[in-house]
């Protein structure tokens, strides 16, 4: 492939998944030799951005106002100084204004256009733009079957599922049972200390998240005679307040409140992997991708969770025994239990981050070396 730039477009570079997917592709284009250039408002994680060699244009162009209109003629004279080669719109409104500005460049000097669907959001004319790229990358197979249904207009051929992916060497297997990193766990939060099973589910304190299914788990469980605790790690955000006080009391309605803890999120997410004995993804909507699966499964640990979504995807691809028909609490009930009595073989995953830069970089060759 010859050196190519390679424009991303996103409203900032603050947290998530649109954010890290936006490090990765630029880490990957200056490893291979391309030149990386990101258009967002910036944000905390731009200091990474900037570690890989990307270079950060300040626009903001992720506010949804009419005065953002104006930075589409920034962008198109962006796109023509720098002699970009592909522009690749990562959410809506920044896809809107790439849109504009294309338009009105000279044919023969107009960059290619790429667009990622990272998640579900409800159909509408603002949201089809999503699916208006020369390619169109669905981070599953539930998001290209997402595109497919919402918007019948769109060529399959122009879609590509390109999953998300993690770094194996930063989620490395540990040794099961981990009584070293659970001890450390429970250092700091005593109720779940113990000899018995820990669950995990990380995730931030949304309804959406399916905590009380956690919670309604832990109760059988526990009525069943077993010593398992549960840890929430994300649930507990000051901004959730009502949200968490909601969780309190159901869990002193079930009598599981002294095994149970409601955190805020974990720097060391690997170790809390490592200190569980089974992860949960129990979110109530179908999400686009599940990455919890791909790092709990690394780190060696089983998954248990709602089949639908980019989380059921993945665990009917790599532990199908831990993909339940969703809300079916007695089936969950008994897969936890039968993990726990005897976990399913540990899963070898490979680089799938890797494996998703190269499919990305590939998607931006394709579109070079064919006018």
């Amino acid at each position: 492939m010859r050196p190519l730039t390679v424009v991303q477009l996103l409203p900032a570079l603050e947290s998530g998944g649109v954010e890290r997917s936006t490090i990765e592709i630029s880490d990957a284009l200056v490893r291979a030799g391309h030149r990386a250039l990101v258009v967002s408002a910036g944000g905390r994680l731009l200091p990474a951005l900037q570690a890989t060699g990307a270079e950060h244009v300040a626009l903001d162009i992720g506010r949804k106002s009419l005065l953002a209109l104006r930075h589409a003629g920034g962008l198109r004279r962006l796109f023509a100084r720098e002699q970009v080669d592909i522009v690749h719109a990562r959410s809506r409104l920044p896809a809107w204004l790439a849109r504009l500005a294309l338009r009105r460049m000279p044919a023969d000097a107009r960059p290619r256009f790429v667009t990622t669907v990272h998640g579900l959001n409800s159909p509408s004319r603002y949201s089809a733009v999503m699916a208006s790229g020369e390619r169109v990358v669905c981070v599953s197979p539930t998001v290209r079957d997402y595109v497919l249904r919402h918007y019948p207009d769109t060529d399959p051929a122009r879609l590509r599922v390109i999953e998300r992916g993690i770094d194996p060497a930063q989620f490395p297997r540990a040794p099961s049972p981990g009584r070293d990193a659970r001890a450390a766990v429970s250092a700091l939060h005593p109720q779940l200390g113990g000899d018995g099973p820990l669950l995990l589910m990380p995730g931030r304190g949304t309804r959406l998240k399916g905590h009380a299914d956690a919670l309604r788990l832990l109760a059988a469980l526990r009525a069943d005679g077993a010593d398992v605790r549960l840890w929430l790690p994300g649930a507990r955000d000051p901004a959730r307040a009502a949200y968490v006080a909601e969780l309190e009391a159901l869990a002193l309605r079930l009598c599981i409140a002294d095994a149970l803890a409601i955190t805020p999120p974990t720097a060391a997410i690997a170790r809390a992997y490592a200190a569980s004995d089974l992860v949960l993804q129990l979110s109530r909507k179908p999400e686009a991708f599940g990455r919890t699966v791909l790092e709990a499964l690394s780190v060696g640990r089983p998954v248990l969770g709602w089949d639908h979504g980019g989380a059921g995807d993945l665990l009917r691809r790599w532990q199908a025994t831990g993909a339940i028909a969703p809300f079916d609490e007695t089936a969950l009930r008994r897969a936890a239990q039968a993990m726990l009595a005897q976990p399913p073989p540990a899963v070898t995953m490979p680089d799938t981050l890797r494996a998703m830069q190269e499919a990305t970089l590939a998607v931006y060759d394709e579109l070079v070396r064919n006018p």
